[in-house]
């Protein structure tokens, strides 16, 4: 007769498996669940409600003055999500993930949460158009300052920081540039000078960096992307420890920027086969990504993987891989000649967004800028030549093949 291996499950069949040191596959399969879950199922059922019934009186007070792990409201939270959020927190290395409606919503969720009027913040200056939007146009309608410093200058970075000062903020890489900040440094500067630091790591994903271990306060990403990998749902999620992020997770219940259950459900089935899909990506934007470096139609090409990016010596030291999003810029194209080769390709699809698992393309200048003047559109480096490309996990030489024809 067979003897079973103790498990923590003997005792708590809900708690979920520690994935700690296991690799990263077998933590997007198994992380934050429970080994036995209701119904049997080996899938998380889908909570379908907007509220959770009490057996009796007592039961609230238990509820509130005991802190009972259990649901109240759906703006408050569902069974499905704390799954997801538990997955999440993992995978990034950190205590807590607060899911949100989308990367936006988590943004706001976040900065809303710890910014007072009379504070500022400090932003790396390639940065996604809208977070400089919200910032810009709105954090500052409620008396919060907003600065922009060179991206990568450390100097410019530490040099803005005031006493006023609460974050600095990053992509990492940048989009669509696609500069690599040395995260070590960053969070050396948040924790010298006193402020939080926050990475959107959005493009390269937990698989291939995790800002946390290397000290930064939030970590944070349109799960839209890589994590739910099929274009299919919006999500948002920021990862910390649990103190910083309870806050945040009170004020969205608040708020209201929750997702749905069914989200919720999408997502955690994205996330069973996102170790998988980053390696697909990876492999195809640096085969893209080399094929392109040697066109004699191209310009200039932006991927960390290459020799010849800028930050190619820090993506190397601290990234797994290099993520599926090429950049590439023309010779001599203006904007419409330009959107000749956007408008040849045959395989990717001309659309926003990124990390799915059909390939995207866009030229930023029509697709994010167009309602920029041109004085604007230099200042953010998006010339009408540029190109980006969001490999998806098709064979990479359908990929080439494609480009090459479209190029031709």
């Amino acid at each position: 007769m067979l003897t079973p291996t103790p498990s923590p499950h003997d005792t708590d069949p809900t708690a979920p498996l520690d994935t700690a040191g296991l690799g990263p596959s077998t933590a997007a399969v198994h992380a934050g669940e429970a080994r036995h879950k209701p119904g049997h199922s080996i899938t998380d059922p889908i909570f379908a409600a907007s509220t959770y019934t009490f057996a009796d009186t007592q039961s609230i007070v238990d509820f509130i003055e005991e802190e009972h792990p259990r649901e109240e409201y759906g703006r408050y939270g569902n069974p499905g999500e704390r799954v997801v959020e538990r997955k999440l927190a993992a995978l990034d290395g950190g205590e807590m993930a607060v899911l949100f409606a989308s990367g936006m919503g988590a943004l706001v969720g976040l900065l809303m949460a710890h910014l007072n009027a009379g504070e500022e913040i400090v932003f790396f200056d390639e940065c996604y158009h809208r977070s400089r939007e919200f910032c810009r146009k709105h954090l500052t309608r409620f008396g919060v300052g907003f600065r922009e410093v060179p991206t990568c200058d450390y100097a410019a970075m530490e040099a803005a920081i005031t006493p006023r000062t609460k974050f600095i903020v990053s992509e990492s890489p940048t989009n669509p540039h696609l500069s690599v900040v040395d995260i070590e440094r960053f969070a050396d500067i948040g924790r010298r000078k006193g402020v939080l630091t926050l990475i959107d790591a959005t493009l390269c994903t937990p698989y291939n960096l995790r800002p946390l271990e290397a000290g930064v306060d939030f970590v944070l990403h349109s799960a839209t992307k890589y994590l739910g990998g099929h274009n299919d749902l919006l999500a948002g999620v920021v990862v910390g420890s649990k103190d910083k992020l309870e806050p945040v997770r009170h004020l969205r219940g608040i708020m209201g920027g929750v997702n749905s259950p069914h989200n919720a459900y999408l997502l955690e089935r994205g996330l069973k086969t996102f170790a998988l899909r980053m390696e697909r990506h990876n492999a195809n934007g640096l085969a893209v990504a080399r094929f392109l470096e040697r066109h004699p139609r191209v310009e200039r090409v932006l991927y960390p993987g290459l020799e010849s990016h800028p930050f190619h010596a820090v993506a190397a030291r601290t990234m797994r891989g290099y993520g599926g999003l090429v950049t590439f810029l023309l010779k001599d194209a203006d904007w419409r000649e330009t959107a000749r080769v956007v408008d040849a390709v045959r395989i990717p699809r001309i659309g926003p967004s990124l990390g799915g698992v059909e390939s995207l393309i866009e030229q930023p200048m029509v697709m994010s800028y167009w309602n920029y003047s041109p004085a604007e559109r230099t200042a953010f480096r998006i010339p009408d030549s540029m190109i980006r490309l969001a490999c998806g996990i098709e064979d990479p030489a359908d990929l080439v093949a494609d480009l090459a024809q479209a190029l031709g």
